[in-house]
């Protein structure tokens, strides 16, 4: 029976600290708002995470390579961009409570909503962090912190297809850290002030973007069912005239069914080839994709696939989460996808002596390196299984006095707990074919 309550996304905290998923940033001295360190265990979620990404959008696709760019850039990309000017939220402060709000989400006519404090006067509040590059803190060194990691595939564009031999349509992938000042960040890790973004940004003929448009919603669409994603949760929203971005002729959302309601997880834009005009306007260097051998020069339309990578990591735990009750005890499982689950297997030896805990800890050296596995020796097999559903391990492996005479081991299976016997000998490939299948 999988978990309905209202009070989930506490229950999902709580779990992703006391497993090491998760911890409140600068904790010790009182927490840092709307930041968040990711543990042993949510490191291991969030690498695999964006391994598949990388996966299914760079080495599944001969036309789409990678890029790491730089997250200090200069100024005038942030300009050209509109940034500097647009990036901005009206804002409004309580002057009796200091609470801060949005002014467009709010009726900033009326007192404080939290107090009934006056507010001030609303004033535009820009989203990007400002830092110096050099030892004097002037408005000449004055940079900013990328608010997004698109820009950095634009300006490099030309770079990129001409040192990979790239021919339209292409595409260039990149994760990265960006970095917003959020005026009202919150639930848990979705909307934080610095976050990472998985984005292709996928460049294309004027004329054939509509197709092109369609072509990548259906796909990533796809990719989120095929990873496991239950289809009921997922939705597209496409943008309305009131919506839609200044650089967007066209945009859709895949949303999912949070606790907290539906809310976007990826975006896919038409954004025309509204930023490379801008970066050659303001550059003075000329933008332009030259085929030569249709002999042809134009500006690339630009088809963006953007997503959170926390946000991601957000919903498989949402999705994944389940309660149920196993031999009469309530159980806490983790139903993740076997891909991205932080530990894919656990060694658990029957008992210590007699050779079998040296039998167990010589089979978890002989299949740890190409997954994360663990060992676990401590307490009843039972609360071992326990623990181990509760962080989403697919698969215990348990090693008793029949493995040490016949060469066989017992694998229980997370999701309906069933039990099979395998010989020793065979576990690699019988992982190998459930991960790589």
């Amino acid at each position: 029976m999988e978990a309905k309550s209202p009070d989930l996304m506490e229950k999902l905290v709580s779990l992703c600290k006391r497993r090491g998923f998760i911890f409140q940033s600068s904790e010790i001295y009182g927490g840092l708002a709307s930041c968040w360190d990711y543990g042993p265990l949510g490191v291991e979620l969030k690498n695999n995470l964006q391994r598949a990404w990388w996966t299914e959008m760079t080495r599944r696709h001969e036309n789409i390579v990678g890029l790491d760019a730089s997250i200090l850039m200069r100024p005038e990309v942030w300009r050209a961009s509109g940034h500097v000017d647009g990036f901005v939220d009206p804002l409004v402060d309580c002057k009796e409570c200091r609470s801060r709000f949005r002014a467009d989400q709010i009726d900033a006519t009326k007192p404080c909503p939290n107090c009934s404090g006056e507010l001030t006067e609303p004033r535009q509040f820009n989203l990007m962090f400002r830092t110096h590059l050099g030892p004097l803190e002037d408005t000449a060194s004055q940079i900013y912190i990328r608010p997004e990691t698109a820009q950095g595939i634009y300006v490099d564009y030309l770079l990129v297809q001409n040192s990979a031999r790239l021919q339209v349509p292409f595409g260039i992938a990149q994760v990265g850290k960006a970095f917003r000042n959020e005026i009202k960040p919150g639930n848990f890790i979705f909307r934080t002030c610095e976050f990472e973004q998985m984005e292709m940004q996928f460049f294309v003929k004027p004329g054939t973007d509509d197709e092109w448009m369609g072509h990548w919603k259906e796909k990533r669409m796809d990719y989120y069912r095929r990873m496991g994603i239950r289809p009921e949760n997922l939705r597209f929203h496409q943008h309305g005239p009131g919506e839609l971005a200044h650089y967007a002729r066209e945009a859709w959302d895949v949303e999912y069914q949070f606790p907290f309601g539906w809310q976007e997880v990826e975006g896919i834009h038409n954004r025309t080839d509204f930023d490379l005009k801008a970066h050659q306007g303001l550059s003075g260097k000329k933008m332009d994709y030259i085929d030569s051998g249709k002999g042809e020069r134009y500006l690339p339309f630009i088809i963006e696939t953007s997503s959170g990578l926390n946000r991601t990591l957000l919903m498989f735990l949402c999705d994944a989460y389940r309660e149920d009750v196993v031999d009469e005890e309530p159980r806490v499982l983790l139903a993740l996808p076997p891909k991205v689950a932080p530990i894919t297997f656990a060694v658990l030896p029957l008992v210590k002596k007699d050779g079998v805990g040296d039998l167990a800890r010589q089979l978890f050296e002989d299949l740890s390196g190409r997954w994360n596995g663990f060992y676990d020796h401590a307490g009843a097999i039972g609360r071992r299984y326990r623990r181990m559903d509760e962080v989403g391990t697919p698969w215990c492996i348990t090693v008793d006095y029949e493995s040490k005479e016949q060469g066989t081991v017992t694998i229980r299976h997370r999701d309906d707990c069933r039990q099979e016997r395998v010989k020793m000998d065979q576990l690699k490939s019988w992982i190998f074919e459930r991960m790589e299948g």
